[in-house]
């Protein structure tokens, strides 16, 4: 997992609550062996006209937010089904950070698992970013979770709160797997006492 300290990027600002997984990533694309190249079916149903065309007014088809790798949202972001599928997605299509005022637990979960911070602000402040990140061309944050703050270049500064375990495994890097083989030592001994064990 790549790690996580500071990241500077161009926001997106999705002025929607209650945004649900398979809003996310719908549901047929599910079926995929892969956990990478979900990034374009990201938003689908948003992003994409019946016939298939782009939908040109979906924010994340304008100009202006091409490349955002951050994502401001309404309240209760990443709600319904536990899919992982949900931050694989926004991961691939590129971004590094969600802000919103509240998500639903799991979704929190499966993003720390996969290196993408959700970083929780009151409402006023998140509304603060939404509309300067739809008013402002070029409007951009700094989330530094060293300093557990986000921030912009006009005067915007907010302090968040993050549990300090997630916290250390996403500045490090680690997912659980590299969690596990830290021990790999012990993992190792423990298994060779066993075929011993197994033999006598």
């Amino acid at each position: 997992m790549q790690p996580f300290r500071a990241h500077k990027g161009l926001v997106a600002p999705l002025d929607r609550a209650n945004v649900d997984t398979d809003q996310i990533v719908p549901k047929q694309f599910l079926k995929r062996i892969e956990r990478t190249g979900f990034g374009r079916f990201l938003f689908y149903d948003w992003r994409y006209a019946p016939d298939g065309g782009l939908n040109a007014e979906f924010l994340l088809n304008l100009p202006q937010f091409a490349g955002a790798s951050i994502l401001v949202a309404g309240k209760n972001f990443g709600c319904g089904s536990s899919r992982e599928h949900a931050p694989w997605a926004l991961a691939d299509f590129g971004f590094r950070v969600i802000l919103a005022p509240s998500f639903a637990d799991i979704f929190a979960t499966n993003c720390f698992k996969n290196g993408l911070l959700t970083v929780t602000l009151p409402e006023a402040e998140i509304a603060i970013l939404l509309a300067r990140a739809g008013s402002r061309p070029g409007y951009q944050l700094t989330v530094d979770l060293e300093a557990a703050t986000v921030r912009d270049d006009d005067g915007f500064a907010a302090s968040f709160a993050i549990d300090p375990f997630r916290r250390s495994c996403l500045l490090d890097g680690m997912d659980e797997i590299a969690l596990t083989l830290q021990h790999e030592a012990l993992i190792a001994a423990f298994e060779a006492r066993m075929a011993c064990a197994r033999r006598d």
